[in-house]
This record gives C-alpha cells, sequence and structure tokens, in this order.
C-alpha cells in the first residue's frame, strides 16, 4: 500500500472561476496546489485532474473514468473533488466496484467557489477530507459541511443546499 493520498479532480464549483465581464462561472485550472500550500499541509499528496466538467453535464463515460483512475490508482487512500449535484451518483457507482472495496475514497466538492475567496466553503471541505480519508476505514464517502456520510445514506437537500443523512 502506497503512503500517498491520491487526489482527483473532476471539476465542479470547486475549481469554477468568475467571468467578471459575462457573470458567468467556468473552468480554467484547479485551485488544488494553492490550496495545500495556503493550508501548509505537509501530506504526501498527488494531484491529477482527470477532467473539469460541472457535474450537472457529467457523463457515465466519465464515471467510468473516474473508476477505473480509483482502481489502478496504488494508494488506498482516495479524494474526488467533484460537482456537489452529482455527487452521490458518482458515489453510488464507485461503490459497485468490488475491486475498490479495500479503498477509502471520499468525494467533496463546495457550492461556492474557491475563487470567491473567504465565502467558499471548498478550503473547509478540502480539510475535512483529508483528516476523514486518514481516519476512516474503507468505503466511499460523501464529505461535506463538515461531516462524513456513507455513500448509501447521504443527500443533498436542494432546499437548504446541506449535506444530509437519509436516515439516523
Amino acid at each position: 500500500m502506497a503512503s500517498f493520498i491520491q487526489l482527483f479532480v473532476t471539476g465542479g464549483t470547486f475549481d469554477k472561476e468568475y467571468n467578471f465581464i459575462t457573470g458567468e462561472l467556468y473552468f480554467k485550472d484547479t485551485h488544488l496546489g494553492k490550496m495545500f500550500e495556503r493550508g501548509r499541509s505537509t501530506l504526501n499528496i498527488d494531484i491529477k485532474t482527470l477532467m473539469m466538467v460541472d457535474s450537472l453535464e457529467m457523463s457515465e463515460e466519465d464515471r467510468d473514468i473516474i473508476v477505473h483512475n480509483c482502481k489502478k490508482s496504488k494508494t488506498h487512500k482516495i479524494i474526488i473533488t467533484h460537482g456537489t449535484d452529482r455527487m452521490v451518483e458518482t458515489a453510488i457507482e464507485l461503490a459497485q466496484h468490488k475491486e475498490l472495496a479495500d479503498k477509502t475514497i471520499i468525494l467533496t466538492g463546495a457550492m461556492i467557489p474557491y475563487a470567491f475567496g473567504t465565502s467558499s466553503d471548498g478550503f473547509f471541505n478540502l480539510g475535512a477530507s483529508l483528516a476523514f480519508v486518514q481516519s476512516l476505514g474503507p468505503g466511499v464517502f460523501v464529505c461535506m459541511n463538515g461531516r462524513y456520510f456513507h455513500w448509501d445514506n447521504v443527500r443533498k437537500n436542494l432546499d437548504t443546499g446541506y449535506f444530509e443523512a437519509l436516515k439516523s
């Protein structure tokens, strides 16, 4: 087992930029490297960008790419940055693959882009994910709002914008 954390970037609000002229959000590059530097992380983290898509536009082929990369990763500790709208669907897909049963996989994201500064929840969610991936046992989890949820017991509450357990 490798002693590093694999971080896969897939896009989502986490990495969106704001176009001040058009008012639109778009992708340029991931902010993860800057975030780890700013947070003074001393962890051995390998960042790999798989795609930069909004999760509402994520296809089954995109999910296949995520699953494939999780399977071939030499580490058992994986974090995936992901759009929040389809994060649970990807968690469900990952959990269906027995080859991943011995890995700890955390999906996380942000409701507000990191580029928006202190109003973004991305930095907090990333830090919580780093802690959870090191302390939880094998399984697929969603980490948002300072909490972790098992893949089969989570939903995004569209009224509040928070993730919550389906059952207590």
